[in-house]
């Protein structure tokens, strides 16, 4: 059985890295040169660049790891700093949610760069992680 997990996780993780260089493929050049955050569908209905889809594919891969750990060792609730028994799951949901407020704090205290709010909201899920 945990054979059978193990290689339909990898063939997932295979999946899904090769639908990250699809992804990269989609990125418009002009000259050469790469713009990330262009349109990967010109005239769509949502502005789809490459940094939206990456966070995306992101959550996924999250979701897949969590799911593997899950299965290959299943943990029971603890109590942290919150005193509310979490889970690595519920970890996640809340340092997703989390850095999505500090990371709106930062645009509208802050200004730019954005990649300082990315940096502090990684810190906070680092926090989560560690002590809730």
């Amino acid at each position: 059985m945990t054979r059978s997990v193990n290689l339909g996780f990898a063939a997932a993780a295979l999946l899904m890295l090769g639908f990250l260089s699809w992804l990269v493929s989609l990125v418009p050049a002009e000259d050469g040169v790469r713009e990330w955050t262009g349109s990967l569908s010109p005239g769509g209905w949502m502005a789809w660049t490459f940094p939206t889809a990456l966070f995306f594919w992101v959550i996924a891969a999250l979701l897949l790891t969590l799911t593997w750990l899950a299965i290959r060792s299943p943990e029971t609730p603890r109590r942290g700093i919150l005193g509310i028994p979490t889970t690595r799951g519920d970890r996640l949901f809340i340092s997703l949610l989390g850095s999505a407020f500090v990371n709106l704090a930062w645009l509208g205290f802050g200004g730019s760069p954005g990649w300082v709010g990315l940096v502090l909201s990684l810190i906070y899920a680092a926090a989560v992680f560690r002590r809730v």
